[in-house]
């Protein structure tokens, strides 16, 4: 394997790979920090022109722009509280609190440390444990998906800032969005009204335009119209300090694990990643008060877990022909395209290749994490730019995003929609997060019960029939005692 490896090394800083790589990564930073170009979207943009290359600079460009893609989101949401993409909605929590605090060049430069560390440590996990993962994402079946489901939507009450009640609010009304659409079992068409284009449901990335990057932006011009517009902070470009580096290693290579555990598991992608870690990090903090008030640890967390899903979900994909996530479903199509056979035999058949992705990811790690530092000053910038200047062109760039998903202006009104739904939340100080959370998993947990219970027959015993499952119902109850728990603690303190 090391020999390999070294070859692998030798080709990803050859003349064919690295150019490619290094504009991979770019690209990827650039699409991800623009609302709903997602990394999904441009690595799917970019796959017909790979059809002419060799197999290797095709592959590594492409899985290049993945890495820069689910770093680029937390860009657009540490400076603007806009999550470039689903994974970095997390990131908003502490990010946009720091930068709001001055810190946005320490913000900017956590991110790119934690999701450098996230991106390595999968990688390294993806090239030595692969197959045991695989085997491990091979027990999963709807009882499984099921209790992981639940799981995530405990974490609700995690992220419902100060009031878990509003939180819980806005959490079913994620989940009755969530149920907009044909039935998942049976195909019956459940609040559609008779329009046609609900029929599919409602798209998750209006959804995450509409809900943070309009409702800020329209929360902004609010306050340009009542001249109460925020004074511009004054911030340092004081990056991450060796000592504070120190503070967030454990949490970022913890977050690190989780994430690649999580996107090992097909059908879990990184934003569901990036609230577990996040949820997990505030549970065991000394002080967690301190999430959702600027904490290196919350930022560092939901970073480095994010990111932690790029060789987490290429386990399945190599391994098993399985794609884990979006991403990795495009990636299939390439290596496809590329004659290649993802499954056992590829790693037989085609070493030099598979061990040349390898490589490139943890080249493609280091230049992500290198342009992230060079371009922090550029982006602070973004910061003192007059917001009766930046707000038109954020509100402009969301509604192109939302547009841009399916060239339909049917989810220009549901970004609209939910922008207005986020601008009002806001003033009743209920928070976006949780409507997110569950519009993302509502639709995993009601499936896989149904499917649950079907198989069978209508009794609950698959909760305790089954291993897996049951830990993830235990590590449910626990995150809900853990929550209330940290929670009366913080109001006895206030006190």
């Amino acid at each position: 394997m090391m020999e390999y490896l070294l070859s692998g090394f030798a080709s990803a800083f050859s003349m064919e790979v690295f150019p490619v790589l290094v504009l991979g990564v770019l690209g990827g930073v650039i699409l991800g920090a623009l609302p709903g170009l997602t990394a999904t979207m441009g690595v799917a943009i970019l796959l017909p022109f790979t059809f002419s290359m060799m197999p290797t600079p095709a592959l590594v460009m492409l899985i290049g722009v993945y890495i820069g893609g689910i770093y680029g989101g937390s860009i657009a949401a540490i400076l603007l509280k806009t999550p470039g993409t689903p994974a970095s909605a997390a990131t908003v929590l502490d990010g946009h609190t720091m930068a709001i605090k001055g810190l946005a060049a320490k913000a900017l430069s956590i991110a790119a440390v934690a999701s450098f560390i996230g991106g390595l440590i999968s990688t390294v996990v993806l090239i030595g444990v692969a197959p045991m993962l695989a085997d491990f994402a091979l027990r999963f079946n709807a009882p499984e998906y099921f209790a992981l489901a639940l799981f995530g939507l405990t974490i609700i009450a995690s992220v419902s800032a100060k009031n878990i009640m509003k939180g819980l609010l806005a959490g079913t009304i994620g989940l009755l969005i969530s149920m907009v659409g044909l039935d998942p079992i049976s195909s019956v068409p459940r609040f559609t009204f008779g329009v046609l284009d609900l029929y599919s449901g409602i798209n998750i990335i209006p959804v995450l335009i509409g809900l943070f990057a309009i409702a800020e932006g329209l929360n902004q011009l609010e306050k340009i119209a009542s001249d109460k517009q925020d004074i511009p902070p004054k911030f340092s470009y004081k990056f991450l300090s060796f000592s504070d580096f120190k503070k967030i290693l454990p949490t970022s290579v913890k977050s690190a694990l989780i994430g690649t555990s999580i996107g090992s598991v097909p059908g879990a992608g990184a934003d569901i990643s990036a609230f577990a870690c996040y949820n997990e990090a505030k549970r065991v903090a000394k002080n967690p008060e301190e999430f959702g008030n600027g904490s290196m640890h919350g930022l560092a967390a939901a970073e480095s877990g994010n990111n932690g899903v790029t060789g987490g979900s290429l386990v399945p994909l190599l391994t098993l022909g399985v794609p884990g996530d979006a991403v990795s479903a495009v990636l299939l199509g390439a290596l496809i395209v590329q004659g290649l056979t993802p499954g056992p035999l590829l790693f037989t058949q085609n070493p030099e290749i598979v061990y040349g992705i390898f490589s490139s990811m943890i080249v493609a790690n280091i230049v992500m994490l290198i342009v992230g530092f060079l371009g922090i000053r550029f982006f602070c910038r973004i910061i003192e730019v007059p917001k009766i200047m930046m707000i038109p062109i954020i509100i402009f760039l969301s509604v192109i995003g939302a547009y841009a998903i399916n060239n339909s202006m049917f989810d220009v009104g549901i970004a609209i929609t939910f922008g207005l739904l986020g601008f009002i939340l806001n003033k009743l100080d209920i928070p976006s997060s949780p409507i997110l959370l569950a519009i993302i998993l509502g639709p995993m947990a009601e499936t896989n019960l149904r499917k649950s219970l079907i198989l069978y027959e209508g009794s609950w015993s698959f909760i305790y029939d089954r291993p897996i499952a049951l830990a993830f119902i235990l590590f449910a109850i626990f995150s809900v005692y853990s929550t209330v728990k940290l929670k009366k603690r913080e109001l006895k303190k206030q006190k």
